[in-house]
């Protein structure tokens, strides 16, 4: 109830009168989950504040739990607002599967000790110091999503995301998310996740905006975002690894090392580029002179990933198959069809229990 009242700009004096309530005291104290609320009065309360009793009750939906932090460019609002309620049904339906079979919220664990007073340097030495204590091995981008879910309790969901959104993370207390566009390409949604574990890793210290642009420009005012990329580019592309990787080349093409060595860091050949040039290795001059990889001389490891993840789908086929959830409410919360997430569930070796309806 508060979150919509403050999304229509609404006093606690204001609502009360509507409610009819006699002070604002009794409308604080429900907002505060110190008083019940009877049934008459949210009725009124979701026609008075134009909404369904749903809202209220509907244990699938967010409605004003956590924050959401979006990597996007050039989406409007009202698409951005609609996505943002498809993934908080995402979120909520996994929370409430878990709860009902008695798995507990669980805390990041976690955090990384910087604030925006941290150098670029501090930044992308936690990153190197998580490679090692969660053995990420030569190629993090290969055991990141497992290890952000077992160590962290991260739940991570590859989605179709409209035009414009890369990747978005959530901060709910008991059930953080990082949300990724399954189309974008590989090196891309490696680096969307790793950027977006950093949010979650220093979202009390540094909270970012709502929305940030894909593209981080080098100024002042983006120093947050710039954390996150050099945490992101440490993570991915480890300092050992690269410098092991580029004394070695031999007479090989730099053009050509760069295209083959980030496709076997799941990379892009712009990130690693500049990961070159940060370590010292590739002077900013010669970065800039480079001529661009064409996708023809790429190794390419794009692969669309399934829908959502391994644990998302797990959870949500055994509530169906256990009769928690019907079909039918399964698919219409995931926002696909009944054929689709059978398909999924295929794909992650955890088939339903019956056969689909003709």
């Amino acid at each position: 109830m508060r979150a919509l009242r403050e999304e229509r700009s609404l006093s606690q004096e204001s609502l009360a009168a509507r409610l009819g309530f006699n002070d604002r005291q009794t409308l604080a104290a429900i907002e505060a989950g110190e008083r019940r609320i009877a049934p008459d009065e949210l009725v009124r309360a979701a026609h008075v504040l134009g909404v369904d009793v749903d809202t209220f009750l509907d244990p699938y939906r967010l409605v004003g739990e956590g924050s959401f932090n979006f990597r996007a460019k050039d989406v409007d609002p009202e698409t951005l607002s609609a996505f943002q309620e498809q993934a908080g049904r995402w979120i909520a339906t996994y929370r409430e599967l878990g709860m009902q079979v008695g798995c507990e919220p669980r805390r990041l664990g976690h955090k990384l000790e910087l604030t925006e007073r941290s150098s670029f340097e501090d930044a992308a030495a936690s990153a190197e110091l998580l490679r090692e204590r969660w053995s990420l091995g030569d190629v993090p981008a290969d055991r990141l999503e497992d290890a952000v879910h077992r160590e962290l309790g991260v739940l991570v969901l590859y989605v179709d995301a409209p035009v414009g959104i890369s990747g978005a993370a959530s901060h709910l207390p008991g059930q953080h998310t990082i949300v990724v566009n399954r189309r974008e390409p590989a090196g891309r949604r490696s680096f969307d996740l790793a950027h977006e574990l950093f949010h979650l890793l220093t979202w009390d210290a540094m909270p970012p905006k709502r929305i940030e642009p894909q593209e981080v420009k080098r100024t002042k005012g983006n120093r947050v975002e710039l954390m996150a990329e050099n945490f992101a580019a440490a993570l991915l592309m480890p300092a050992d690894i690269v410098a092991r990787g580029w004394s070695t080349r031999g007479d090989e093409d730099v053009t050509a090392w760069l295209a083959r060595t980030a496709a076997d860091l799941r990379v892009s050949t712009q990130a690693l580029q500049w990961r070159l040039v940060n370590l010292g290795l590739l002077s900013k001059a010669a970065a800039a002179a480079l001529p661009p990889v064409s996708r023809s001389s790429r190794v390419s490891t794009d692969q669309v990933p399934p829908l959502f993840s391994r644990p998302f789908v797990q959870r949500v086929a055994d509530a169906v198959n256990d009769g928690r959830l019907s079909l039918r409410r399964a698919a219409t919360l995931l926002g696909v069809t009944v054929l689709q997430f059978a398909q999924v569930c295929a794909a992650y070796q955890h088939p339903l229990s019956y056969d689909l309806p003709g």
